[in-house]
């Protein structure tokens, strides 16, 4: 046990943990030199390299001298910080990896937050000393600052310094100093995370922080060891949510060696492994060796604030691309992600086509959606609608979240008014340079479609970032989107000069050629009402035409939304169609004259229990 260390990466998006790592397990020897490796390994999720972000978190281990060290990779954005909780509980110390440039952003806060409440001990790696503006000194300085804001404990103050180059391959203790491996790296962690927080006691306990499934054994549970040992073949019991108790014995026990499980007969305490053995084991419960032991405690994780409805594909084009389409594949879909993604809810409705899904931001649940495609399912999406909750008094409350914005000096009166409009409140402001720092509460449902303005507003300069705060008292209305939109009122392909005519009133979102139905949304309105066109009309042919008449018909570029631009944009009465192949706006009740008795009201849905 004492030549175990258990520690968690933390780095916002782009700051260089990927390449740390992979860094880390090429000069611990992990791999032989000829062996093939490929460049940020820990990003094994397709989305995960698209985005480079880190969704799911995932663990690495390798052998420095005598000591054998686990990493965990942590997700650096708020939305998945269901998935940051569950690690703190596994890990004794961090690395907080920050850009010598760029300083420590919000997202890093966020994780760093729930590090030193969990008493971790952090290293902080200051990274990519080698970039031209880097100024490692005033970042460190920096550094100093966000830990005295998050209320750390004196001996987590006395933090040690590396100064490193993850894509260069070397570190450092003091910036003069010459170094070509990361070796000073490996020497602090041996020297200052401490080692797992266990006992190697008679009592096997464990507590689950992650799942995985193989077709093979089943369910995978995944933690650390807090006390005894294990072995293969032994008797174990899980302890769960309820209360209930389930006997069973070890299948498999799992250890990592790199980026790879390695199969093992005995685990003892402090390490990080997988077991099977249960098919309905979940996060947060115990594993442990005889039914009279007391249970781990749970660390409960931070509410959903944002819900959206996950419908068939009822369309006239449904079932054209996809092959799992149909109420019964979505709702297992929703049901094994929530297995593995504990900030995730599902519920029926009273519509067995419609599911109700609630997460922490509309990021997360776009990932979802994004992974369906892929798979092959073909579903509808609402707007994100925040889910509101009432006090002991019976008063609305709605989450709060604080805003982080940097934007240069010229946008920032178009960019306080459109805080304002979405019920923002500054609390701080500080002008660096050509830049204007903000600090704002705002409401979570002023931030859907916000980034979107920003890039427009600050001509792609804006930088933003945001975390849950609190349930605050309801702001009141927030004006939704100015414009309308040109709902099709024909089935047909869309011709070149039926659209030429459409994109007088407005701006397009579909090319000649491509499939239209009465009620799908073929572009946007330059004003705020909704109107109803036909792009698939064709032009009358005579046998008396002049020469000129319908040649060099020029359109605008149309207007291609991204999955999750499309959530921000759409209206509460329509949705996404999201297919594997295609990405569609339409109206949720297709047919004009129903759509006109469904009246536009703001619905408030609200949790049912009481906050305290």
């Amino acid at each position: 046990m004492e030549h175990i260390r258990n520690i968690a990466i933390i780095a916002h998006v782009d700051h260089g943990k990927t390449t740390l790592v992979d860094c880390l397990l090429k000069q611990s020897g992990t791999f032989r030199a000829n062996q093939a490796t490929e460049e940020r390994m820990m990003d094994s999720m397709d989305l995960e390299r698209e985005k480079g972000i880190t969704i799911r978190a995932k663990n690495a281990a390798f052998k420095y001298k005598d000591y054998h060290v686990n990493i965990v990779d942590t997700p650096g954005h708020a939305d998945f910080g269901g998935e940051v909780e569950r690690i703190m509980n596994m890990i004794d110390g961090v690395l907080l990896v920050v850009d010598a440039a760029e300083g420590p952003q919000a997202q890093t806060r966020f994780v760093l937050r729930k590090a030193l409440e969990a008493g971790a001990k952090p290293i902080v790696v200051i990274n990519k000393i080698d970039r031209d503006n880097a100024a490692p000194h005033k970042v460190l300085d920096q550094v100093f600052e966000l830990f005295m804001a998050l209320h750390a404990t004196d001996e987590q103050l006395d933090f040690p310094v590396i100064y490193a180059s993850a894509k260069q391959g070397f570190a450092k203790v003091e910036m003069n100093h010459e170094s070509t491996t990361m070796e000073p790296l490996f020497d602090a962690v041996i020297k200052h995370i401490p080692p797992p927080r266990a006992h190697a006691g008679e009592e096997f306990k464990m507590l689950v922080a992650n799942l995985d499934y193989s077709d093979y054994l089943g369910r995978i549970a995944f933690g650390k060891i807090v006390s005894g040992k294990v072995k293969l073949a032994d008797p174990i019991v899980c302890i769960h949510g309820d209360g209930r108790k389930s006997k069973s014995k070890t299948t498999a026990i799992f250890h990592f060696e790199g980026m790879k499980r390695i199969e093992i007969q005995e685990a003892h305490a402090g390490d990080i492994i997988g077991i099977t053995g249960f098919e309905d084991v979940f996060i947060g419960e115990t594993i442990t060796d005889i039914e009279d032991r007391q249970p781990l405690p749970f660390v409960p994780i931070d509410p959903p604030t944002i819900q959206m409805q996950f419908a068939v594909n009822d369309g006239p084009l449904a079932g054209q691309e996809g092959k799992l389409v149909t109420a019964r594949h979505i709702r297992e879909r929703l049901i094994k992600e929530t297995r593995t993604n504990v900030a995730l809810r599902v519920a029926d409705t009273d519509m067995t086509s419609i599911f109700e899904v609630s997460g922490r931001g509309e990021m997360q649940i776009a990932i979802l959606v994004e992974q369906m495609r892929r798979e092959g399912y073909e579903v509808l999406v609402s707007r994100p609608e925040v889910i509101y909750r009432r006090d002991k008094e019976g008063n609305l409350q709605e989450p709060i979240e604080k805003l982080f914005l940097e934007v240069p000096k010229d946008a920032m009166g178009s960019i306080m008014e459109n805080l304002a409009n979405r019920r923002g409140e500054i609390t701080n402001m500080n002008h660096i340079g050509d830049t204007v720092s903000i600090e704002a509460f705002i409401p979570t449902r002023g931030l859907i479609g916000f980034e979107t303005d920003l890039v427009n507003q600050t001509r792609g300069m804006g930088v933003m970032s945001h975390l849950f705060h609190e349930y605050g008292a309801d702001r009141g209305d927030i004006a939704a989107r100015k414009n309308g939109s040109l709902v099709s009122m024909e089935d047909g392909e869309a011709t070149t000069y039926a659209l030429n005519m459409v994109q007088e009133r407005g701006r397009l979102m579909v090319e000649p050629g491509d499939k239209i139905y009465t009620g799908m949304i073929v572009g946007e309105n330059a004003r705020e009402n909704d109107i109803p066109v036909n792009p698939c009309k064709a032009k009358r042919l005579t046998n008396m035409r002049s020469q000129g008449d319908g040649k060099g018909i020029a359109l605008d570029a149309p207007l291609k939304l991204s999955l999750e631009r499309a959530l921000e944009y759409i209206s509460s009465d329509e949705y996404v169609e999201a297919t594997p192949k295609s990405l569609r706006l339409r109206k949720k009740e297709l047919d004009e004259t129903k759509r006109k008795r469904t009246s536009q009201s703001r619905v408030v849905k609200v949790m049912e229990e009481p906050v305290a």
